[in-house]
């Protein structure tokens, strides 16, 4: 693992070890996992409001008359559908069937974008874009200088709508404005969550960061924000059944498999869009699946997957005992066979072969 002393840090760092965070490495930063406790973190997101600190997401802009040709060929979502101040789940093929990252495009006019990347793919996926960018695009990589603050929470608009002109509660799922925030001008304001909760992201520079967090908690204070760490930022979007980067995707995963078809349009060609549309045309083999345990115990990234007489079938890609519903489940890899809703499955947990069935996503249903 690698030392400390050669971690990154965020411009809230200080902050976070203030407070008593628990600090871990993730993905070549020095980031906090938790505060109060996963439990607590994650309930207080999903009936109040919560503050993650994702400053170590990476974020490019691309800007010039080739821009939408560019992101066009190297994700496979249609960006041509974007308008100004629309957001985009999108993710970047391999040429081998698998996924070099997920990512969101936001369009801010018709030649500049923002890709926001996922911060251990920051060097993997400039380097990959910029292979691919034979038309003299633009790119600039301000992930190092930029800081991010998921707001998340039912109560996130009305903690943060006094530090804005903006109308928050007017804005759409997978909008995005640019304005004054917390007196700081030209703030990138979305909505695109990664929690099921509603909230809002804040972008801005590193040298407002600090003072935008004390200001948003100073806001939220009446409608009980906390601080949030990366591990209930990861039980919370599991329950919505979103992926994970390193978990539920990777190299190696097609995006058919992953259940993201949706976000992959043959209208255009893309990166191994011939290939992924033979696939879709000929049916996958394996597909990711959401399951609940019946049996006593919890899943965990890497179980197998076994079927009545032991033998590996799967392997789970994600798992924890889900703190809104107060019971474990999971992602795997399963065959296709096996991936209908109602399917039964055995997981593996450490030789014992505990029972689950296959349920629909997301696990968690949010309260009209």
């Amino acid at each position: 693992m690698t030392a400390t002393t050669e971690l990154k840090k965020t411009a809230l760092t200080h902050v976070h070890e203030a407070l008593g965070a628990k600090m871990v490495p993730f993905a070549g930063y020095l980031m906090p996992v938790q505060y109060t406790g996963v439990n607590d973190e994650h309930l207080a997101v999903r009936s109040a409001v919560g503050v993650f600190d994702v400053s170590h997401m990476g974020e490019f802009f691309l800007s010039g008359p080739g821009a939408l040709d560019l992101i066009q060929r190297v994700t496979s979502n249609d960006a041509s559908k974007l308008v100004d101040g629309k957001v985009q789940y999108s993710c970047l093929p391999n040429a081998t069937g698998g996924i070099v990252d997920d990512l969101l495009v936001y369009r801010i006019g018709a030649e500049d974008y923002m890709l926001v990347v996922n911060a251990g793919n920051i060097a993997k996926d400039w380097s990959w874009i910029a292979e691919h960018n034979t038309g003299g695009v633009r790119m600039e990589d301000r992930s190092e200088g930029m800081s991010l603050l998921a707001v998340q929470g039912p109560k996130a608009a009305e903690a943060l709508q006094k530090l804005t002109d903006v109308d928050l509660k007017a804005m759409e799922y997978y909008t995005f404005k640019i304005g004054t925030f917390a007196g700081h001008k030209d703030v990138i304001i979305s909505a695109t969550g990664y929690t099921g909760a509603g909230g809002f992201e804040i972008y801005m520079p590193n040298e407002a960061a600090v003072d935008i967090w004390e200001k948003v908690f100073a806001a939220g204070a009446a409608h009980g924000i906390k601080p949030a760490g990366l591990a209930a930022r990861d039980t919370l979007r599991l329950e919505m059944g979103f992926c994970l980067y390193g978990n539920d995707i990777d190299d190696t995963t097609s995006p058919l498999e992953a259940g993201l078809g949706w976000i992959t349009k043959f209208t255009k060609d893309f990166t191994n869009s011939t290939a992924l549309k033979a696939q879709k045309e000929s049916g996958v083999q394996r597909k990711l699946v959401g399951f609940e345990l019946v049996d006593r115990g919890i899943p965990r990234h890497d179980h197998p997957v076994v079927d009545e007489a032991g033998n590996v079938i799967g392997k789970v890609t994600s798992g924890t005992m889900a703190p809104s519903l107060r019971k474990p489940i999971g992602m795997a890899y399963v065959p296709t066979a096996l991936s209908a809703v109602g399917s039964t499955l055995w997981i593996d947990v450490r030789g014992k072969k505990l029972r689950g069935t296959v349920v629909k996503l997301p696990f968690y249903q949010a309260l009209a």
